[in-house]
C-alpha cells in the first residue's frame, strides 16, 4: 500500500486528501462468442488479473491520467472532456466521464493512476476493465449512488459513443458483475443473469494469447455483425423475432434455405447453434459433466473456424495443439478472433506439460512463442482491500 501511494505521490503533488483504491478484473467468455451482439446467450467469467485504480479529488477542474504500464500522461479538463485519438488508453476513462455527465452526474477534478496486468490487445477486456475501474471509482469518490448494472450501461455507452467502438454488454457485464468461482450465464437481449458455480474438479483454466497483432479483428467484425443482420431481415419474413438470439435451432433448420447466400446462412447458422451450445454447456456444469463441457468448446471452436470464420492459422493451431495434450477436455478461441487468445480446460497435473508441449509446437509452426496464463475466478469491479493488492 505505502509502495502505490509513494509511486502515485511521485506523479502527483503531496496531498492531505486519501487516496482510494479500485480494482475491476478482466474477463475470459467461456463458451457463446458473437452472440452478445445479436441477442444471445454468453457464459463469460471474471479473472482474477485485472486493473488497479488509485484516484484522489482535486480542490480544482483538473482531471489528470497516469498509468504505471505506459509512459503517457494526460490532463484535462473536468468541463471539456473529448476524444482524443492521442491519448490512446485514457479514452476509456474518459469516455465513462463524458457519460456521466450526459446523463447530468456533477463530477469535479481528480488525479487518477491505473496498473493492469491484463495483456494488452489479448481479447481479455482490458478496455471494459479500466472503465468499470473508472465507474466505480467516480460513483464511490462522489457518491452518486448509481447501481451496477447502471454503470455497466454507462461504460459500455462510453465504448460504444465516445470510443466509437460498436461492441456488446458482454465485456462490461461480466466486469462489473463476476462472482469468485463463478460464471454468468447472460441472456445479452434482456440482461437477465444467473451465476453458475464453476467446479473445475481437478481442472485449471490456461488462457493462450497467439502474441497476434489483431489488425483484421475491428473491420472483420463489423462485417460480420453487417452479415447478421442481413440474415435476421430474410428469417423476419416469417418469424416474429427482433435478434437472431430468439431463432431456435427447429426454426433456423425449416427456414435456412430463405437466406439466399451461403456466406450469410452460415454465419447465422453459427449463431444460432452457438447460442444452443451455450445453454447445453451450463446443464453440462450443473451435472458436473466437464467432459461433455470440454466437447462444447471443441465444437464452438469449429463452429467459428467454418461457419464465422474469425480464427486464423495461429489461433487455430493453438487449439489444434491443445487438444493433442493428455488431460485436456477442451479448447476453443475466445473474443473477437484473428488473433488474441484461447481458453483451454487442462488437468491440474498436466498444465506444465501442456504449456512447455504446445509453447514448442507453437512455436515451430507459427515462428514465435505464445503466453501462457494459469488464471483464477475474480469478482467483479469494486473497492478494494489491502489484501488484495498481492497481485499486482
Amino acid at each position: 500500500m505505502e509502495d502505490l501511494k509513494s509511486l502515485f505521490k511521485n506523479i502527483y503533488r503531496d496531498s492531505e486528501e486519501k487516496i482510494n483504491l479500485f480494482y475491476s478484473p478482466g474477463r475470459v467468455n467461456l463458451i457463446g462468442e458473437h452472440t452478445d451482439y445479436n441477442g444471445g446467450f454468453v457464459f463469460p467469467c471474471a479473472l482474477d488479473i485485472g486493473t488497479l485504480a488509485a484516484i484522489r479529488k482535486r480542490n480544482d477542474n483538473k482531471v489528470l491520467f497516469s498509468s504505471f504500464n505506459f509512459p503517457l500522461k494526460i490532463e484535462s479538463s473536468i468541463n471539456n472532456i473529448v476524444y482524443s485519438k492521442e491519448e490512446d488508453w485514457a479514452n476509456y476513462p474518459k469516455g465513462v466521464l463524458k457519460i456521466l455527465q450526459d446523463l447530468g452526474y456533477k463530477i469535479s477534478g481528480f488525479e487518477v493512476m491505473f496498473k493492469g496486468n491484463i495483456p494488452n490487445g489479448a481479447g481479455l477486456s482490458s478496455s471494459a476493465s479500466i472503465e468499470l475501474a473508472m465507474a466505480v471509482a467516480i460513483n464511490e469518490l462522489y457518491k452518486l449512488n448509481i447501481d451496477m448494472v447502471d454503470l455497466i450501461k454507462i461504460s459500455q455507452r462510453a465504448e460504444n459513443e465516445f470510443v466509437g467502438v460498436n461492441c456488446g454488454i458482454m465485456d462490461q457485464f461480466a466486469v462489473g458483475m463476476g462472482k469468485k468461482d463463478n460464471a454468468i450465464l447472460l441472456n445479452c437481449n434482456t440482461l437477465e443473469y444467473k451465476y453458475v458455480p464453476l467446479n473445475l474438479q481437478g481442472y485449471k483454466i490456461i488462457i493462450c494469447n497467439t502474441n497476434k497483432r489483431r489488425e483484421l479483428a475491428d473491420s472483420k467484425y463489423n462485417e460480420r455483425r453487417n452479415e447478421c443482420e442481413k440474415g435476421l431481415r430474410y428469417l423476419q419474413t416469417v418469424l416474429n423475432v427482433k435478434k437472431l438470439g430468439e431463432i431456435t435451432v427447429e426454426d433456423y433448420n425449416k427456414y435456412c434455405n430463405l437466406i439466399l447466400e451461403n456466406k450469410v446462412r452460415k454465419r447465422v447458422k453459427h449463431v444460432v447453434y452457438e447460442n444452443n451450445r451455450v445453454l447445453k454447456a451450463v446443464k453440462a456444469l450443473e451435472e458436473k459433466d466437464l467432459v461433455n463441457f470440454g466437447q462444447l468448446m471443441i465444437d464452438s471452436h469449429a463452429s467459428l473456424k467454418e461457419d464465422y470464420e474469425v480464427t486464423g492459422e495461429e489461433l487455430d493451431t493453438l487449439v489444434d495443439e491443445a487438444l493433442k495434450i493428455e488431460g485436456v477436455l477442451g479448447s476453443r478461441m475466445t473474443g473477437a478472433g484473428f488473433g488474441g487468445c484461447t481458453v483451454s480446460l487442462v488437468k491440474n497435473t498436466h498444465v506444465e506439460h501442456f504449456k512447455k508441449i504446445v509453447t514448442k509446437n507453437y512455436k515451430d509452426k507459427i515462428g514465435y512463442e505464445p503466453t501462457m496464463y494459469v488464471v483464477g475466478i475474480g469478482d467483479g469491479a469494486k473497492k478494494i482491500k489491502e489484501d488484495m493488492l498481492w497481485q499486482f
